[in-house]
């Protein structure tokens, strides 16, 4: 196949300074929770990327000094010349496939407790640190410190050099490091040559750019990386206001701008609460104040935005991290004339969650992230079959169908049996709840791709019994039915069912069943503090309900938190009209009424309405129990444990390579990083 010529301009070399990018896709820094932790799986996850085709390959944020300690989050790290090799190690892998390698120095100053360093932490002024209320305060820096603070950057851009990186950017974004907490009035109301206007403000980051061009930008392209709103109004910065000015009063001075809005939870939001693009009104000054090349991000997926964005006069490059993580061969495939095949991300943020959980972040689209050096997996090859089994996937939900396009991406006959009379599981149900439809993605990309397999055969309407799967005669047998949610108000508060008539499920709304008549009242009972008792409460208030979501929780929707939506979704609640009640555990229901009990007080108060229980879920496991001893048979996804999306997904995926393979059932599935000891 050959690219669509109106693609080409997204191929064309980009000088940056003393260095020239090999195209327009920019994988801007990002989080992964692997970092100095897991180095090995950091460097194959970044060299991946190059090898798909991203021009630039970034660092996530590199903490520079011990006074910027993010523990327990796992960043990389600069700190002194022992940091050099495994950054190194990532140069090497970037350049093998003809990228450049950024790092992106960070100090996070009052949004980090410096919890394993022990140093204090060091800002603007005395604040307390930001990081999870931690019971620590940051100093504040006096112009000793400043000196200080600029020669750590420095070193730190000199090791990055003898590391091999091509390009160094300075940070000022997302409210979390020093420079842009001098720069904001909230953080910073110094009375010396550091605060007051603007233009004192913005001096340290003035400083750090002049400073790290000095010191290596003859051989090194200095890229900023600026939040130009805070998305705060009038009382944070603006981009019709200082975001504007401050860009004018720097704008020669980088190399490349990469622009963005602040905090995390703006820049990172969720397809639920923003598309695709959604940053291009705050960041469209930019390339008519600089003559320098400019980037955004805003989870481009599709290479039309892409190209119109360029051709539009808002951007140079195309910046990505999510994109990048859900389709690490996104450029290749557009440059080989098949976007078509793009593992488009779904914007759910589990990339996120699991950064922010310290761990290695995955993902719901692609399930190789973070499995690159692991597992040795590649997103984009998969082993040739070793035999000529038949296997039938009973289901297809995001399990049956990552299995059965896997199996047969690998060369196997594969039938694929849907008792409904559409595919896609929980994934089509669940994307037609409010906010919820870019998640069709999972579904599409895997019906795309098994559509050109010969190999692949799909029924719908084929509800099957463990004899008619008998019958069938396949070689083995993969079940992925799914889970039911439970109507007896059993989850983490519940440990029993709760005394009375069942409640309506997430299932039965799916499934068009609604509570009482319009109009009436309803209380939505969140046990599971993820999206869905949110997203059904508001499509019950957009449908005329009044209702009510009660939690168990101190906040509604809490894990969210680590996908940064809590905020939004609590927000999305009350301009809905949806009354919040924390605290609560559902106690008793009756018809037409329910009980609620504050798990603090112990108070209980009888209310009238029905219910929506959101608490747990219980897999749709009866043909293992019938076929287990008569055929080959396996559980996967949500049938073998209910979870998340990118859990079922990952577990498709896991037994399409895993087949005819032998495993050691006591043995560790991964690799693991081996350190060596000081100690002797």
């Amino acid at each position: 196949m050959t690219r669509d010529p109106r693609y080409d301009i997204l191929f064309e070399p980009i000088k940056i300074g003393p260095v020239t990018a090999p195209n327009r896709f920019y994988q801007v820094p990002h989080c992964n929770g692997m970092g100095r932790m897991f180095p090995d799986s950091m460097i194959d996850m970044r060299g991946m990327k190059a090898e798909g085709g991203w021009g630039i390959i970034t660092t996530e944020q590199c903490d520079f000094h011990p006074t910027g300690d993010v523990q327990p989050f796992t960043e990389t790290s600069m700190w002194d010349d022992g940091d050099v090799p495994y950054l190194s190690e990532m140069v090497n892998a970037v350049h093998e496939h003809g990228s450049l390698a950024g790092i992106e120095l960070v100090h996070n100053g009052q949004g980090t407790g410096c919890l394993y360093s022990r140093e204090t932490p060091i800002g603007p002024e005395h604040r307390p640190v930001s990081l999870h209320n931690h019971p620590i305060q940051a100093r504040a820096m006096g112009l000793s410190d400043i000196r200080d603070y600029r020669r750590w950057h420095r070193k730190a851009a000199l090791r990055a050099r003898k590391a091999g990186f091509d390009i160094v950017v300075v940070y000022a974004g997302h409210d979390g490091t020093v420079p842009s907490h001098f720069l904001t009035r909230e953080n910073n109301q110094r009375v010396d040559e550091y605060g007051g206007s603007l233009e004192n403000r913005l001096r340290l980051f003035r400083e750090l750019i002049e400073d790290t061009k000095e010191s290596v930008g003859d051989t090194m392209a200095v890229v900023v990386r600026f939040a130009v709103d805070e998305m705060m109004g009038k009382d944070g910065l603006e981009w019709a206001g200082e975001g504007k000015e401050a860009v004018e009063m720097i704008a020669e001075l980088p190399d490349m701008w990469d622009v963005n809005v602040s905090d995390w939870e703006n820049d990172s939001m969720t397809s639920r609460f923003a598309p695709e693009g959604y940053q291009e009104d705050y960041i469209a000054f930019v390339k008519q104040v600089t003559s320098k090349p400019v980037s955004t991000v805003g989870r481009y997926t599709s290479p039309d935005t892409m190209v119109s964005a360029i051709r539009r006069g808002l951007v140079d490059l195309i910046g990505a991290a999510r994109p990048s993580i859900a389709d690490p061969f996104l450029p290749n495939k557009i440059k080989e004339g098949r976007p078509e095949d793009i593992r488009e991300c779904i914007g759910c943020n589990i990339c996120a969650a699991w950064n922010n959980l310290s761990a290695p972040s995955r993902c719901t689209q692609n399930p190789t992230m973070g499995e690159e050096w692991r597992k040795g997996w590649h997103p984009e090859k998969i082993a040739a079959k070793e035999s000529e089994s038949h296997i039938l996937v009973v289901g297809a939900g995001p399990a049956g169908l990552e299995a059965a396009h896997s199996l047969g991406k690998r060369g196997y006959q594969v039938t694929l049996a849907e008792a409904r009379s559409e595919p896609g599981g929980r994934i089509t149900r669940e994307s037609r709840l409010p906010g919820l439809a870019e998640w069709a993605r999972v579904r599409d990309y895997r019906l795309g791709q098994i559509q050109g397999m010969t190999n692949v055969e799909m029924y719908l309407e084929s509800e099957m019994t463990a004899e008619q799967i008998l019958e069938f005669g396949a070689d083995h047998v993969a079940l992925a039915t799914g889970a039911i949610w439970r109507s007896d108000g059993v989850g983490r508060a519940n440990r029993f069912p709760v005394p009375g008539a069942g409640a309506l499920t997430p299932d039965d709304i799916m499934d068009g069943k609604r509570p009482a008549t319009p109009g009436s009242v309803v209380t939505v009972y969140d046990d599971d503090h993820y999206y869905m008792g949110s997203v059904v409460a508001e499509l019950l208030a957009i449908e005329g309900y009044q209702v009510t979501l009660a939690t168990s929780g101190s906040q509604i929707a809490s894990w969210t938190e680590y996908t940064l939506e809590q905020g939004h979704i609590e927000a999305r609640m009350v301009s809905a009209g949806v009354e919040i009640l924390p605290r609560q555990q559902l106690s008793a229901m009756g018809e037409g009424w329910h009980e609620l009990t504050n798990n603090l007080t112990g108070e209980a108060n009888k209310r009238d309405g029905s219910v929506v229980s959101i608490t747990a879920r219980l897999p749709r496991d009866e043909l293992f129990d019938a076929l287990k001893g008569k055929i080959p048979v396996r559980r996967i996804g949500d049938c073998f444990g209910p979870s998340i999306i990118a859990a079922a997904v990952y577990e498709g995926h896991r037994y399409a390579r895993e087949f005819d393979t032998k495993i050691d059932p006591d043995g560790v599935p991964f690799n693991r990083t081996r350190y060596q000891l000081q100690h002797g």
